[in-house]
């Protein structure tokens, strides 16, 4: 692929390693137009034969700090489509047929999570941060993560993350298997690039066929399952215990929260 900068997205090769790179830095924000424009490169690529896995990786201190809050508040309160076009790019990346490896150095917190679980395996540092926090923010979770988590590392450690909306470090995140392989800072993107090297060595028609046996039905379940949290979130987004979590979040202190 020819391509070397899509919006936000900066594209180069290695061998048959093709790097997606966020540069939205310091915390690497999503909108709509960063998410298509990462599912439209990840859809060339499937038709790209040189391109045999990708790397995912962000420049600054996050992996991904998920939405913006602070910038569209009432984004989610005025929503009047049945479906969020911003998961339906989600639902695209979902769909693609090359490996990913995400390289996350910092946070992948909120929506940012849900994008780190678009990839195959997760190669991070242990000043990583992975945190499923839309309880704090008074809002349900979103990007498909209801579904993605409790995939990876079962129901009731999901369940934890998402009730209590703590953070897990890189080594507590190894620890109940979010993380595949934990390393030095330092050590980060050459590990997660030795990953997919070792990808890519094998055969790619009989790597493709296998992984899409193991995500069969992966991308549908996203999709209705991203329908189904849009529908949770346009309601809370109205309610003032939202408000406030926005508020708190900003703040750095605990929600005091009314349930209304």
């Amino acid at each position: 692929m020819s391509i070397t900068q899509k919006g936000d997205v900066h594209v180069s090769t290695d061998g048959h390693v093709t790097v997606l790179e966020i540069r939205r830095p310091p915390n690497n924000f999503f909108d709509l137009d960063l998410i298509r424009d990462l599912s439209s490169l990840v859809e060339a690529l499937d038709e790209d034969s040189d391109c045999r896995a990708i790397l995912l990786a962000s420049e600054g201190k996050a992996f991904c700090a998920g939405a913006d809050f602070q910038r569209r508040p009432a984004e989610l309160a005025g929503a009047v489509e049945d479906r969020n076009p911003l998961y339906s790019e989600a639902v695209r990346l979902f769909h693609n047929r090359k490996p990913i490896v995400a390289a996350v150095q910092g946070p992948a917190i909120g929506g940012g999570l849900g994008l780190s679980l678009v990839a195959d395996f997760r190669v991070a540092a242990p000043e990583a941060r992975f945190g499923a926090n839309f309880v704090k923010l008074g809002i349900h979770p979103g990007f498909g993560l209801t579904h993605t988590l409790p995939r990876v590392i079962g129901v009731q450690k999901a369940q934890w993350m998402f009730m209590t909306g703590r953070r897990l470090t890189g080594e507590e995140a190894a620890a109940v298997g979010l993380v595949d392989l934990l390393v030095p800072a330092d050590r980060l993107r050459a590990e997660a690039m030795a990953l997919a090297q070792e990808i890519a060595e094998g055969a790619p028609l009989a790597v493709q066929s296998t992984r899409a046996t193991l995500r069969r039905g992966l991308a549908d379940a996203v999709q209705a399952q991203t329908d189904h949290e849009f529908v949770e979130q346009k309601w809370l987004a109205r309610t003032e215990d939202h408000r406030e979590g926005i508020r708190a979040v900003a703040e750095r202190r605990p929600g005091r929260f009314v349930a209304r």
